[in-house]
């Protein structure tokens, strides 16, 4: 096959997944290559894809370009360019500060452990497919009925069985250039065409450029990396002048955001809107991989077919209980979310002396950048001395740093490494 080198890295075959159907040959990528290179305008009105990128890379937002790894005779040529999704770096080493993952730096709920060892006996048998216990508790949680409720094994399988469902060749995806870079992962693998939405350049999205669409559209909101978070009502905008399609909103970092900023109240008012969240965040159980959308009861029934298509008994035993064990204690969930909440504000603060500027985050990271010194030599540098943050090379991105919010003793051990680096 041929190499995939700078045609990755450049805008030919960024939007790939619209082609993808067609491939059949390692061939087929060099007829859609030369099609693209003479036929730029039509490419780009066919892909919807936005010409005015500045420096366009293969992925948007977080992922950096990589050139395809290797793979034996035996994969499949539809999908011998994917590249996929790029977590941050899991290091096993004492005395590590990891802040590059944005995962809870608390434990969980005192009675998750009790509740996973509860579960052990069950083991022998499946898991309840159903998931009853933990879509009442999720109901509970967000004030609806637990028909509104689907569990997936992550938030990821949950935006995997909607784009799977209401998705396809003909119908693509909108989404922001920098937002979660799982989204056009997803649509490469299920051959999804992307139609991406620049942000504003102070990374705030303009909402309006979303109205009337007539695609399948996902909104990270807050967004990642860059903190920033829409109100309920310029969603709603959204959700409303687009009717007759789905409208996806990713809360991943929504219990960050303070009172009133989560859209799960729109499912109640309109058949379109679907609200993604996740345990892995506020809820202290990253590693039990669970996470729940919201929807009217037809759109559940339809993703539940996707669902029992392809892996009916998608959560386990050991992690539904832990996660029902996990919401269900209110109090500790408000105190753990509390304590990052502050240690960011003060963290901010502390950056922003040091000559850090970024947003106002209503996550539980910031995203930050300084003239002070390159920030791909602070994240090297840092990575040196034992403290892990996160850093991204897409041109957009290239100039600033994500750094989860850890305890208090955590981020004290980041400023000293970082007043060391930075004299």
């Amino acid at each position: 096959m041929k190499r995939l080198t700078n045609k990755t890295a450049g805008h030919a075959l960024w939007q790939r997944g619209y082609y993808d159907h067609i491939i059949r040959s390692p061939d087929d990528y060099n007829t859609i290559w030369h099609y693209i290179d003479t036929n730029p305008a039509k490419w780009a009105q066919d892909t919807r894809y936005v010409t005015d990128f500045p420096d366009p890379v293969r992925q948007p937002g977080c992922c950096t370009n990589k050139e395809v790894t290797q793979m034996s005779r035996y994969f499949t040529k539809t999908l011998a360019a994917l590249e996929p999704y790029t977590p941050g770096e899991q290091l096993k080493l004492p005395d590590l500060v990891k802040l590059n993952a944005n995962e809870n730096p608390y434990p969980p709920a005192p009675g998750v452990a009790a509740a996973v060892a509860g579960a052990v006996p069950g083991l022998r048998l499946y898991s309840d497919l159903t998931e009853a216990a933990l879509c009442a508790a999720i109901a509970r949680h967000c004030g609806v009925q637990p028909e509104n409720i689907l569990c997936g094994n992550g938030s990821d399988e949950n935006l995997l069985l909607a784009l799977r469902a209401f998705c396809d060749e003909t119908h693509p995806l909108a989404f922001a250039d920098i937002t979660y870079s799982f989204y056009p992962v997803l649509c490469d693998l299920l051959h999804i065409p992307q139609h991406v939405i620049l942000v504003e350049e102070d990374f705030s999205l303009d909402l309006s450029k979303y109205h009337g669409l007539n695609e399948t559209i996902v909104i990270a909101n807050p967004n990642a990396p860059t903190t920033l978070l829409q109100p309920v009502a310029a969603i709603e905008e959204v959700v409303r002048t687009n009717p007759d399609s789905i409208v996806i909103v990713d809360e991943a970092y929504i219990d960050f955001a303070g009172p009133n900023a989560s859209c799960v109240p729109l499912t109640k008012k309109y058949d379109n809107v679907i609200v993604v969240q996740t345990f892995s965040k506020s809820h202290n159980l990253a590693g039990a991989r669970v996470g729940f959308c919201v929807a009217n009861p037809e759109l559940i029934a339809d993703m539940n077919r996707i669902k029992f298509s392809y892996s009916p008994y998608n959560v386990n035993s050991l992690s539904q209980a832990a996660a029902v064990a996990a919401m269900e204690d209110e109090n500790y969930f408000r105190d753990t979310v509390g304590k990052i909440c502050a240690t960011r504000a003060d963290t901010m603060a502390k950056l922003r002396e040091r000559g850090f500027t970024g947003p106002d985050s209503a996550t539980n990271f910031l995203f930050v950048t300084t003239s002070r010194m390159p920030c791909k030599q602070i994240f090297e540098r840092l990575r040196q001395k034992g403290v892990l943050i996160r850093y991204f090379s897409a041109p957009r991105l290239s100039d600033y740093l994500r750094i989860t919010i850890g305890t208090p003793e955590q981020m004290q051990r980041f400023f000293e490494e970082l007043d060391l680096i930075l004299g």
